[in-house]
């Protein structure tokens, strides 16, 4: 038994979030939090990264970004490299020292949903949940300036436009 030194009086509108997963798609969001933590055996580190749907039906919603960047696994640490470069691109951070300079800088995320991952505890496996990972991210404001980003270079780089993407490379900045 615990005392709690009072009486608790329980908010019914301030009850644990929604787990289940947002549908698949498109959404704004911004990164919120950030933490280094050890991965589960302990042979290695990632960031994890919390994002909040900031519009839309799931505005308030929290996703979560994990990046191994400190792995023994050299493809997990490919796959967090290239994450955390799309996250930098999409948020027009193209040299960060810390992560914290990723908050509060809204971007696009692509959702998809996950199904569900067999579990063990107890030594019974347990059926698991479906859950969002993102696919990737996209600049924010890249559908308000008619598709076009602005790159480490300093140059405009079109992410549509059929006329120009049937230009070889060295063409396409001459049309």
């Amino acid at each position: 038994m615990v005392a709690l030194g009072g009486t608790y009086t329980a908010d019914p509108n301030n009850v644990q979030g929604d787990y289940t997963p947002v549908p698949p798609g498109e959404y704004r969001v911004m990164v919120k939090d950030s933490d280094m933590k050890p991965t589960r055996n302990g042979m290695g580190n990632y960031i994890q990264l919390d994002l909040e749907i900031i519009e839309g039906e799931h505005a308030g919603r929290t996703l979560t970004e994990r990046l191994n960047i400190d792995n023994p696994n050299q493809q997990a640490v490919d796959i967090a490299q290239r994450t955390l470069n799309a996250i930098c691109v999409a948020v027009g951070k193209m040299s960060i020292a810390d992560t914290t300079e990723l908050h509060n800088v809204p971007m696009i995320a692509v959702v998809k949903v996950d199904p569900p991952k067999p579990y063990m505890k107890d030594g019974i496996e347990q059926p698991g949940s479906p859950s969002n990972s993102i696919k990737t991210y996209k600049p924010a404001n890249a559908a308000a300036t008619g598709g076009f980003v602005q790159q480490q270079g300093g140059g405009a780089s079109s992410t549509g436009g059929a006329a120009q993407s049937n230009l070889p490379p060295w063409k396409r900045n001459a049309a």
